[in-house]
């Protein structure tokens, strides 16, 4: 009786999508300084070229994957617009995919996203920001203080 309720349990959850069976981590990083991705991230300024995007495949099947760089709300940009879309097909015992991002000049700020799909179906979304530069420190201003008007270098003698 036991095993009949504990089957009948297991066949009521519903299956795991097969997408996602193939998907286990997906990260942004900054660039090391070696061209390879550093740190996992959502936060970058506008000089981080290249944005890394590191996905980990949680099999080592041949699958076609495909990253789109969203810009979700970014300001002269229309909203939603695809920036970068690029996509590789894995190898057997590949089970890492590596793309990277680079805008023509500097990113501008605002609110973007790396779109995952494995095998044309979408597995995730991963949002990121780039932070507006942070603006100048206002330079000093040193004004020259009035001239001292001279001492006189005789001391008087207090009795």
């Amino acid at each position: 009786l036991f095993l009949l309720v504990s089957a009948a349990a297991v066949a009521a959850q519903p299956p795991r999508p097969a997408e996602t069976a193939v998907f286990e981590e997906v990260y942004l990083a900054k660039d090391d300084g070696a061209g390879s991705p550093g740190e996992p991230g959502i936060v970058f300024a506008p000089t981080d070229i290249p944005i890394h995007c590191v996905v980990i495949l949680g099999g080592s099947s041949p699958v076609t994957v495909r990253m789109d760089l969203i810009a979700a709300s970014v300001p002269g940009v229309r909203a939603e617009s695809k920036a970068i879309s690029t996509s590789y097909t894995t190898k057997d015992q590949q089970d890492r995919v590596h793309f990277n991002g680079r805008p023509h000049k500097l990113w501008i700020a605002g609110a973007y996203r790396a779109d995952i799909y494995i095998d044309g179906n979408l597995v995730g979304k991963f949002p990121f920001t780039i932070k507006p530069a942070a603006a100048p420190k206002p330079a000093m201003q040193f004004q020259p203080k009035q001239p001292l008007k001279p001492r006189s270098t005789t001391a008087k003698r207090v009795q």
